[in-house]
């Protein structure tokens, strides 16, 4: 008998990468629109600059949907009932992170604060779970890479 899955187990099938269908079946409805939210946002932020990728992790990381020009810029983590998006800070990033330190949530501050830092900066798994954590993310994410401007 196979377990039901738990709130945060990612998609695992390994045969072929999921569909936006599969994608709202497995984070649910308001994690869903969360995802597309995202993804338009740096479609139009950053016009060109990205091409997601779909990387499979083994059975216990799944499926997740990479955002990398040279440097990896975050990743989309479906997980059953949530979304989560990693960011790795930098050198660079995390002095600018710092710099704004009191203008951050308390939640991302604290986040930040238990990261371990590696050679390659501090990964962040930030939850999307409000429209508030989605601006937040969006300011993160143009802390680290400034959107494009319009033409």
């Amino acid at each position: 008998m196979e377990k039901s899955p738990e709130t945060g187990d990612r998609i695992s099938g390994k045969s072929a990468p999921p569909d936006e269908r599969a994608v709202r079946n497995w984070v649910g409805p308001e994690a869903f629109k969360h995802w597309t939210a995202l993804r338009r946002w740096i479609d139009i932020s950053y016009p060109g600059v990205f091409e997601p990728e779909w990387l499979y992790g083994g059975k216990k990381r799944g499926w997740v949907l990479r955002y990398k020009k040279t440097k990896a810029f975050c990743t989309l983590q479906p997980g059953y009932g949530l979304l989560s998006v990693q960011v790795v800070l930098g050198r660079a990033e995390r002095e600018k992170f710092e710099e704004r330190r009191y203008s951050w949530r308390p939640q991302l501050v604290k986040l930040y604060d238990e990261a371990r830092p590696y050679p390659d900066g501090k990964w962040l798994a930030v939850a999307i779970s409000s429209v508030d954590d989605r601006r937040e993310l969006m300011a993160l994410l143009s802390m680290k890479r400034p959107a494009l401007p319009c033409s």
